[in-house]
């Protein structure tokens, strides 16, 4: 092993520290070694996991796929590599060779109230209580999720704010959908629909995070407050 003067990571101010940065900073932000030095978790007395991982990519000319070649028995070659730190690096690159393999899937993109309604029978078609879902929607309006925001009784459920736009945020939603269903088979909107749709949106408004529309389903059909005009 070179011979070389090794900083260790509680040295390191904490920005510069590979999870602390990950966490301040994001994924993004850290560089190779330091992925790999989060995998390892330790270097040795005498050098850190990062200084580790950077002589262990110096061996493949920092070539992931040749790191990613490397079995478990050429890894324990580099002292303070052990068989338990040798697997977390063969299985992390195993799933991203894995991960490169899957054609991505094509997003479901929302052109009608009718996509919506087709889109949730999955989850909602036959159901006797009150469900309050979410469509999280990319900026043209593909579905990056469905989340299910509460669930109540025959007759409601109750919906908290903060939760709707909590999810909106943490999936980087660029507008949302609202939909529930009315087990009874009504397709008139509640007063109670009224007065929370007229609230989620304004606060969408206020947020730059749009409600698109609240869609009621019902096993028969729906009713979209956007198609009536009264979003």
């Amino acid at each position: 092993m070179e011979n070389f003067t090794s900083i260790k990571i509680a040295q390191l101010a904490e920005e510069d520290r590979p999870r602390e940065k990950l966490l301040l900073k994001g994924k993004s932000a850290l560089t190779d070694a330091e992925l790999i030095a989060i995998l390892i978790g330790s270097g040795t007395p005498s050098i850190s996991a990062v200084d580790l991982s950077k002589h262990i990519l110096s061996s493949v000319n920092h070539d992931l796929s040749a790191l990613a070649r490397l079995t478990i028995q050429d890894l324990k070659k580099f002292k303070g590599i052990g068989e338990a730190k040798a697997i977390s690096i063969v299985s992390a690159m195993e799933l991203g060779r894995r991960r490169k393999d899957i054609e991505p899937r094509k997003k479901f993109k929302i052109t009608s109230s009718r996509d919506v309604y087709d889109l949730m029978k999955p989850e909602l078609y036959d159901e006797i209580v009150e469900h309050f879902y979410l469509l999280l929607l990319t900026r043209s309006n593909q579905v990056i999720k469905k989340e299910r925001i509460s669930q109540g009784g025959t007759s409601g459920t109750v919906v908290d704010a903060k939760l709707v736009f909590k999810a909106a945020l943490d999936h980087q939603a660029q507008s949302v959908i609202l939909v529930h269903n009315h087990p009874s088979g009504s397709l008139s909107p509640s007063e109670q629909d009224r007065r929370l749709t007229k609230r989620l949106t304004e606060i969408g408004r206020a947020m730059d995070l749009p409600v698109l529309d609240h869609v009621i389903f019902t096993d028969s059909g729906y009713f979209s407050f956007a198609d009536e005009g009264i979003l």
